[in-house]
């Protein structure tokens, strides 16, 4: 089959993906208002499903035997989500709210305001679980993601949910089920492993046209088409007004994927083919959520990022795509 048309088959199945996504996202949000969670635990609880074409995609590739492909896609994911979603809720978020009145003071400042929670909540956590995926796998003798692996970073992530809850907690509503929407999220259910399944499919058939590694493909073809579709939700969320639930889910949806979509990969035991690749992009993983830990403290009274503090965040993303372009994959 033609690339191009694998390339079009990769953009729908990642587009029924999170389609999928989107409708098992019912009931969990559901279960935010009865269970009383705040925007920054309710990130954290809704990042199971948010996550899961991430986890799915990286289950499909372990079980075709094509791991580096599902590692490339957590690599890369986690890479250029936190830049892009930052910049994208930016510019959603410079318009006036309805009962907002604060608002006002954020686009006059030109701040994409948050709440202080995020941090403690989401983003040191997250960055303790990369530290932690660091530990297991770059020392030479545990180098490669083996099954003792995938069961700590599962306990990491039980780790993390637990405390976004307990830190986020508030007095819960009475919500009403629907059996059409909890038929919907079944339905999403199937089509995230329809569409985790040629996502896979698809970049196997590209990377083999191309002649390039399957966890390059995974960086920059698996990992980009997967974050792409968060771009609409993350307008959409923060453009009705709901600023630190839309920008900070990326942090809670990047924890998920480190350890969750880790265990498939380490539970069939994947190995580390590329060292310097490996190293380089965890290096980079780590250095998004610590430049949203650093710079999101605008003042005491403030919290969020101003629109130098955007362009750095994008600035840190070409610095990545230049550093793999010369000195990683050495392509000139």
């Amino acid at each position: 089959m033609n690339v191009w048309l694998w390339v079009v088959v990769l953009g729908l199945a990642a587009w029924a993906a999170h389609w999928g996504a989107d409708q098992l996202l019912t009931p969990l949000k559901m279960l935010r208002k009865q269970w009383g969670l705040t925007a920054s635990a309710g990130a954290a609880f809704l990042a199971i499903v948010t996550a899961s074409p991430e986890v799915a995609i990286n289950i499909t590739s372990a079980a075709r035997g094509v791991s580096d492909i599902g590692l490339g896609n957590l690599l890369g994911s986690n890479i250029i989500s936190i830049p892009l979603m930052v910049t994208i809720a930016y510019f959603a978020s410079r318009r006036q709210f309805k009962n907002n009145k604060e608002h006002q003071k954020h686009l006059d400042t030109n701040l994409l305001a948050l709440n202080k929670r995020s941090v403690s909540v989401l983003s040191i956590p997250y960055l303790a679980i990369i530290a932690l995926v660091a530990i297991l796998t770059l020392p030479k003798a545990w180098r490669g993601l083996q099954p003792i692996d995938g069961w700590i970073m599962l306990a990491a992530y039980a780790a993390f949910l637990m405390h976004a809850i307990i830190k986020g907690r508030k007095k819960g509503e009475s919500v009403e089920w629907d059996k059409k929407k909890v038929w919907l999220s079944v339905a999403g259910a199937m089509a995230i492993a329809v569409g985790a399944f040629f996502i896979v499919k698809a970049t196997e058939n590209i990377v083999s046209v191309l002649n390039i590694s399957e966890i390059v493909g995974g960086l920059f073809i698996t990992g980009i088409m997967t974050t792409a579709p968060e771009v609409f939700k993350t307008w959409s969320v923060v453009k009705g007004g709901e600023v630190t639930a839309g920008t900070t889910s990326v942090i809670a949806d990047n924890a998920v994927t480190m350890t969750v979509a880790f265990f498939p990969l380490a539970l069939v035991t994947t190995p580390i083919e590329d060292f310097q690749l490996f190293w380089v992009n965890l290096a980079f993983v780590g250095l998004m959520p610590l430049l949203y830990s650093v710079f999101v403290h605008q003042s005491k009274e403030l919290h969020g990022f101003s629109r130098w503090q955007i362009f750095v965040f994008d600035a840190a993303y070409i610095v990545y795509l230049l550093t793999m372009v010369f000195f990683v994959l050495k392509l000139f």
